[in-house]
């Protein structure tokens, strides 16, 4: 169960596995942190998704440790419980708008390059043991694009 939960079922035997993730991750933000958490105020979001990372940090562990890998290409949970964080706090989406979709995709493609590339200290994360190292690569990548995002936002208005 532990393992099926951490690759999204069958999603993360599919090919390029962390966009599929990300591509769970972008509903997943759009059906149920916009709804439950969004509508709240910004402290529920914050709580919300660290709830929800914390818990993804557990559940990749022990899936990596059933695996037997370090971090395995096929646990993409990960992807899925960062890809809100591009969004987290940002005024600029205008959601129904034509801005609000291409800034929805911009941020989508900003988290993939963070994700793949691993700049600025990613890949020291990365190594971090268990859990921890799996999910936080993938929080700071998702940071990363928000910041971006925040700026592309704010010379677009």
């Amino acid at each position: 169960m532990i393992v099926s939960l951490a690759t999204l079922g069958p999603l993360g035997k599919l090919k390029a596995p962390g966009t599929w993730g990300s591509a769970v991750g972008l509903f997943w933000w759009a059906l149920v942190v916009q709804n439950l958490a969004t509508p709240r105020g910004w402290i529920h979001e914050v709580c919300f998704n660290g709830l929800v990372v914390l818990t993804a940090i557990f559940i990749c562990g022990v899936a990596a440790e059933l695996l037997k890998k370090k971090d395995p290409s096929e646990v993409i949970l990960d992807e899925m419980v960062a890809m809100p964080l591009v969004f987290l706090l940002n005024p600029h989406l205008h959601l129904g708008t034509k801005l609000g979709f291409f800034m929805v995709l911009l941020g989508f493609g900003l988290f993939r390059f963070f994700d793949i590339v691993k700049p600025l200290g990613i890949r020291w994360i990365e190594k971090a043991p268990g859990g921890i190292g799996i999910v936080m690569d993938d929080v700071v990548a998702a940071l990363y694009a928000n910041l971006t995002l925040q700026i592309v936002g704010l010379m677009l208005r």
